[in-house]
C-alpha cells in the first residue's frame, strides 16, 4: 500500500506557482504534435496546415473542458458564482467536454480550409490517450478523483482526503485510457485505417468510453452529484452517449468503406 502526499506544485518561482496539471496540459500536447508533424501526417497539405489547427484546438480543449465542467457536474453552483467560471486555475474540466471542445474546434477550422473533418480528427485521436495519460498521472499528484475504499495490495491513501485507502483510480485510466488506448490505435493505424477517415475516430470514442465507463465503478462520484438512474455516475452516462455515437460513426464509416 501506498500514501500519496503529493503537492501539486510542481515549480514555483516567486509568487508564481506551476502545478502538475498545467505541465500534464502543456507536455501532452507538444508531444501530440511532435508526434502528429514526425509520424502520423502522411500528407504534406495536412502537416503545413497542422500548425494552425493546434491553435483551435487548444483553445477547444480549454473552452470545452471548463464549460463541459461547468454544465456536466457543477451547474448549480455556478449559475449562482458566474465569475468563478473564469477561475480555471481553481480546478475543474471535464474531459468530455474538451473533447466537444476539439470537435468543435476542428470543424470550424476544415469549413474555413474546405477540408475533411476526419483527416484531422484522426490524428487527434491517435495522440490524444499521450494526454489522457499525462492528465490521469496529475489527478493523481492532486489527490483528486479518487476511488472507493479499497484493501487490495496497492492501495492508496490520500493524505489530502482522509485516512482511507483506496482504488488509485487515476492511475487505472492513466493505463487503460491513455496507454492501452494509444497501443490499440497504433495497431489500427499501422494497419492503415487512416486511409478511411474516420475509422481511428470512431474506435477512439468506443474504446474510451469502454475503458472510461469500467473504471467509474471504482472511482468515487463527484460529491455534489452523486450517482443517478441504475447507480450510474455522470461520467458513466456521458460515456454512454459518445460510445453509441462512435459506434453509429463506425457503422457508417465502415460501410463507406466497403463501397469503395
Amino acid at each position: 500500500m501506498f500514501i500519496n502526499n503529493f503537492d501539486p506544485v510542481a515549480i514555483e518561482i516567486f509568487s508564481i506557482e506551476i502545478r502538475w496539471y498545467s505541465l500534464a496540459y502543456i507536455l501532452g500536447i507538444l508531444i501530440g504534435w511532435y508526434l502528429s508533424k514526425k509520424i502520423f501526417i502522411k500528407n504534406d497539405e495536412i502537416n503545413r496546415k497542422f500548425d494552425d489547427y493546434i491553435g483551435y484546438i487548444i483553445i477547444g480543449i480549454i473552452l470545452g473542458g471548463r464549460l463541459g465542467y461547468v454544465l456536466f457536474y457543477n451547474l448549480n453552483y455556478y449559475s449562482n458564482n458566474i465569475l468563478d467560471i473564469l477561475k480555471i486555475w481553481e480546478g475543474g474540466m471535464s474531459f468530455h467536454g474538451g473533447l466537444i471542445g476539439v470537435i468543435i474546434a476542428s470543424i470550424l477550422f476544415t469549413k474555413k480550409n474546405n477540408d475533411d473533418v476526419f483527416k484531422y480528427l484522426d490524428i487527434v485521436a491517435l495522440v490524444a490517450p499521450i494526454g489522457i495519460l499525462f492528465g490521469r498521472i496529475a489527478n493523481f499528484i492532486n489527490s483528486e478523483l479518487y476511488g472507493h475504499e479499497s484493501s487490495v495490495p496497492w492501495a492508496v491513501q490520500f493524505i489530502k482526503i482522509d485516512n482511507l485507502y483506496r482504488h488509485p483510480s487515476q492511475l487505472y485510466e492513466a493505463f487503460l485510457e491513455g496507454f492501452i488506448l494509444f497501443l490499440i490505435l497504433l495497431i489500427f493505424w499501422k494497419k492503415k485505417y487512416l486511409e478511411k477517415t474516420g475509422i481511428i475516430s470512431a474506435l477512439f470514442l468506443i474504446i474510451y468510453s469502454i475503458f472510461r465507463f469500467i473504471v467509474e465503478f471504482f472511482r468515487v462520484p463527484d460529491e455534489q452529484i452523486g450517482y443517478f438512474i441504475f447507480n450510474l455516475t455522470m461520467g458513466q452516462i456521458i460515456s454512454l452517449i459518445f460510445f453509441i455515437f462512435g459506434l453509429f460513426l463506425f457503422l457508417i464509416k465502415n460501410e463507406n468503406k466497403k463501397k469503395i
